[in-house]
């Protein structure tokens, strides 16, 4: 777990990168490979104002086999999107992605997620740290407001 909460911490602070939004979240993601070693990480607006984190990530392993790996998003990956029709729980499945680690449960404010139960469904092992949830909502305080 250790090694986890390193590597999330990463993400969650990787996402203060973010291009500020009032309609969107900022989100950082990294995809580590089963031997501990990071392949690429990405966050939310990196260079595209409609893309998210682990959309970002892994686009840029488009040509390397990630199947097993482990991608760390500070928030749940998405289910459902406003401004693209694939999904980030989607790409995460297609990927093979093996694990996925995350700190706070998509608020509902702008669409329901269900990237949890899906990636689940999908055989994805999915580890929630809600203990770091927090920061995530530091992070976006601008659109969450100063929810706790």
């Amino acid at each position: 777990m250790t090694t986890d909460r390193q590597w999330l911490r990463a993400a969650i602070e990787l996402s203060r990168q973010c291009p500020p939004s009032r309609t969107a979240y900022c989100v950082g993601a990294i995809v580590v490979d089963p031997y501990g070693r990071e392949l690429a990480r990405g966050y939310s607006r990196e260079g595209d104002p409609q893309i998210h984190a682990e959309e970002s990530a892994l686009g840029k392993l488009s040509t390397v086999d990630i199947r097993g790996a482990t991608v760390y998003s500070s928030m749940e990956p998405c289910s459902a999107r406003l401004s693209r029709s694939r999904t980030c729980t989607g790409l995460i499945v297609e990927a093979g992605v093996r694990r996925v680690v995350f700190a706070l449960r998509e608020p509902p404010l702008f669409v329901e997620c269900h990237g949890v139960e899906l990636l689940e469904q999908a055989g994805v092992e999915v580890v929630e740290v809600p203990d770091l949830a927090g920061l995530v909502r530091d992070v976006n305080s601008s659109v969450l407001g100063s929810q706790r």
